[in-house]
């Protein structure tokens, strides 16, 4: 009986011991080692990939952002701000989905397939927007000019980035709401153009709040 009670204990204590060390490497030697490895060499991306104008983080290079007016009465949608570069549709998982826009409570793609009459409608009526919005004088868009980024969202709905071709697009419609030359905008687009990651991962990208970013100091400087 005795022994029994002792083996008990020494195993019992034998347990918390190891528990104790374990919670100890696990729980705050690793976290910290970790976390300090991260923040010496990768801070920007360990604290969110965070972007910053006139000192203040304004988003992240990973999230995309809204530019929209505000909304009027009676509106469920609001209107494009068409003074800024606009990203990639914002619905997500449909238009039943809580992420039409941006917002990071769920994200996700419509799973639906390349003959769904709701997603067909989607691209049309998009590609109609498209072609309206970014036509001004002199600057005609044709409905063989919009890529798909501009009409289809994203796997997650939440893309920062846009095609070099659909910023493009955009540059006339910016300048003239600006009253800035085209010529200032397509270099700002040109700038902001990032090639394929490592030469052949991905494709060409336009981090849109990056260019909306220092289209607005543009302006200011205009």
């Amino acid at each position: 009986m005795n022994n029994s009670v002792t083996n008990t204990v020494r195993l019992l204590g034998a347990g918390l011991r190891a528990l104790l060390v374990l919670t100890l490497v696990t729980g705050v030697i690793y976290p910290l080692v970790v976390t300090g490895i991260a923040q010496g060499l990768f801070s920007d991306k360990a604290n969110g990939s965070e972007i910053k104008a006139d000192g203040k983080v304004v988003g992240s290079s990973l999230i995309g952002q809204a530019y929209n007016l505000p909304l009027k009465k009676g509106q469920e949608t609001p209107d494009a701000d068409l003074k800024w570069f606009q990203g990639r549709p914002q619905n997500g998982l449909g238009s039943n989905s809580v992420n039409t826009q941006y917002k990071l409570i769920l994200s996700g793609a419509t799973n639906r397939s390349a003959d769904n009459k709701d997603l067909i409608d989607w691209v049309k009526t998009a590609k109609a927007a498209v072609v309206k919005d970014n036509s001004v004088a002199g600057y005609t868009v044709e409905p063989s000019d919009v890529p798909a980024d501009a009409v289809t969202s994203s796997g997650s709905g939440l893309d920062p980035d846009i095609s070099p071709q659909y910023a493009e697009i955009q540059a006339h419609r910016v300048a003239e709401k600006n009253g800035l030359p085209v010529t200032q905008v397509e270099k700002l687009v040109k700038d902001h153009t990032e090639g394929r990651t490592l030469g052949f991962m991905g494709e060409p990208r336009v981090n849109v709040l990056e260019l909306n970013i220092d289209l607005k100091e543009l302006v200011a400087h205009h």
